[in-house]
This record gives C-alpha cells, structure tokens and sequence, in this order.
C-alpha cells in the first residue's frame, strides 16, 4: 500500500539541506516601535529598507511609533453611516426635491397620466 506521505525522508520544519553554501543572509537592523498601551515592538528589518512611521502592536492592535514617549494615538472609530447619510453628504435637500421631481414625473409618464 502507498503511502500518503507525499514528501518522503522529510518531517514538518525541516530547514533546507546546507544553507549557508546556498544563500547568505542580507543584512538585518533591530528597529522598536511602542503603542498607546505602552507594548514594545521589536522587528527586524532589511539594512537599506526603509523605515515605516507607524506599526501595528501584534499584542492589542494599536498603532505604534518609534517615540516611546509619544506613541500615535489610538485610531478614532466613526460611527457606522447608512446609504442615506453618505447621499445626504454628497446632495442639497434642492437637489433631492429636484431629483424625486423628475423620477415622479418619468413614472406618471409611464403610466400615461400627464
């Protein structure tokens, strides 16, 4: 009976076989960033990679700064806006008299009453 195992002679993790002679590693900075809740994050970056301002905390989720005495501050959350709010927006209360005017008048059209 075969077996089900389709990657034989290997196990789960297993690191490529010598390889150091393959590739070497490019060059690493450590860079920290700190949230609101005062979590210090540490990553590791390419040497001429550029730095990003802000990181996300892995911890709570919050933005974080490379000032550990000034972290952004926590994003502000808007309040969920339906359709209707986004056309109030964007539309004077003329132009929606103007609008429901000139829908009313195509559907009478349609129905033949003038």
């Amino acid at each position: 009976m075969a077996s089900t195992n389709t990657i034989r002679g290997s196990r789960v993790g297993a690191s490529p076989a010598r390889p150091a002679e393959r590739a070497q590693p490019a060059p690493r900075r450590q860079t920290t960033y700190w949230c609101a809740n005062a979590h210090a994050v540490d990553i590791s970056l390419a040497a001429d990679a550029t730095t990003p301002e802000t990181w996300e905390c892995p911890r709570c989720g919050l933005p974080a700064g490379q000032d550990q005495h000034n972290p952004p501050a926590r994003p502000r959350n808007e309040p969920y806006k339906s359709h209707l709010a986004y056309v109030k927006e964007r539309r004077s209360e003329a132009d929606g008299e103007a609008i429901l005017a000139e829908a009313l008048a195509a559907v009478r059209a349609r129905r033949g009453e003038v």
